[in-house]
């Protein structure tokens, strides 16, 4: 019986835009931005910030050397908020529904700080609440200083909320990152971005 339900942000609860947030990062002259970003995981400074090696304000720092001027927190926010299409009300309204049903909801994300600069602000759903208002834990990977699909998140958030793998049911668009929670004995469930993904939760919490 599946009791908890691990959420990831970008392409399930979050639609990703990831054409404009290309179009962003150029826009502040980063050139050769698809070398840099990916739908799924970073890398480069991008990767060193979402999985804490670096801070906001080293990235935003690093970034401006690239594109040859001096970036503001705000610049740097608005190209990272690209990725944000957005974020659909039968989302947030299935959210609450299940937290009623009694289901644990758990938010396990690669993200960073410009990104929560906005998710944990009222800004999140429209001027209302935040993440934290939708789920009972949140797992961000620059907070742990580790990203999806490393195996150690997972078992971080299964030993951290002292919940059963075969009780829990993982739901990412990433393929990568639900085979990696499957080697761990998580149910799991592979929409893909932006779809209306609520039918087959549903199907498999018998519902």
């Amino acid at each position: 019986m599946i009791k908890n339900l691990i959420f990831d942000l970008g392409g399930v609860i979050m639609t990703i835009d990831h054409d404009e947030a290309l179009r962003r990062f150029k826009a502040l002259g980063l050139a050769d931005a698809e070398r840099h970003l990916d739908p799924y995981t970073q890398t480069g400074i991008f990767g060193d910030l979402e999985e804490g090696k670096i801070s906001a304000d080293d990235f935003r720092v690093e970034l401006g050397r690239l594109v040859g001027r001096e970036l503001s927190f705000d610049e740097c926010k608005h190209a990272w908020l690209g990725y944000r299409k957005e974020v659909p009300q039968r989302n947030l309204e299935t959210l609450r529904d299940l937290r009623s049903k009694g289901y644990r909801l758990i938010l396990l994300s690669n993200t960073n700080p410009y990104m929560m600069s906005w998710g944990l602000s009222k800004d999140f759903d429209g001027g209302k609440a935040s993440l934290e208002d939708y789920f009972d834990s949140l797992y961000l990977s620059y907070k742990l200083k580790v990203m999806k699909p490393d195996l150690t998140f997972f078992k971080t958030v299964v030993e951290n909320e002292k919940i059963k793998p075969e009780e829990s049911l993982f739901i990412d668009d990433g393929p990568r990152n639900v085979e990696a929670a499957r080697r761990l004995g998580l149910n799991t469930l592979c929409p893909q971005n932006g779809s209306d993904w609520r039918g087959g939760l549903y199907d498999v919490l018998g519902l």
